[in-house]
């Protein structure tokens, strides 16, 4: 995962970042890959933070959206009921955008809402000193 890369490196990057951007409320969607396979907890939220978000919370993190490789196929109406119980709960504090580190839970969650779903390294790399704004692409 990006965050094994970033978190590492994190003190020769932060020096990258530029902080003259206002701070957005990001409600970040940890996917199951990272929590439950790879055990990574916290450390995004870290990164997010320290690059000036604020990171809202977001009520049972630890379930699935629902998207999970082939189950958004395989049981589509009970992943239809995950992506809209997480997105409830992502929407709770209404942040303006979504964030996650798994490009099918992009897409599941972002089919689901009219707010911005992005991969947090997106937001990292609007920081950055010459960086794209996110959704700029």
């Amino acid at each position: 995962d990006t965050i094994e890369v970033v978190a590492p490196e994190w003190k020769k990057i932060a020096p990258m970042v530029a902080m003259d951007q206002g701070p957005k409320r990001v409600a970040f969607h940890p996917p199951c890959s990272l929590q439950h396979g790879m055990k990574i907890r916290g450390e995004v939220e870290e990164i997010l933070r320290a690059i000036g978000h604020e990171v809202v919370p977001v009520a049972d993190a630890h379930l699935c959206c629902g998207s999970a490789g082939t189950y958004s196929i395989l049981q589509p109406e009970i992943s239809s009921q995950l992506k809209r119980n997480k997105l409830a709960a992502l929407e709770a504090d209404r942040p303006n955008v979504i964030a996650t580190a798994n490009i099918g839970c992009m897409t599941h969650l972002a089919s689901g809402t009219s707010r911005p779903v992005l991969h947090w390294i997106e937001l990292l790399d609007e920081r950055m000193i010459g960086g794209t704004p996110a959704g700029r692409r």
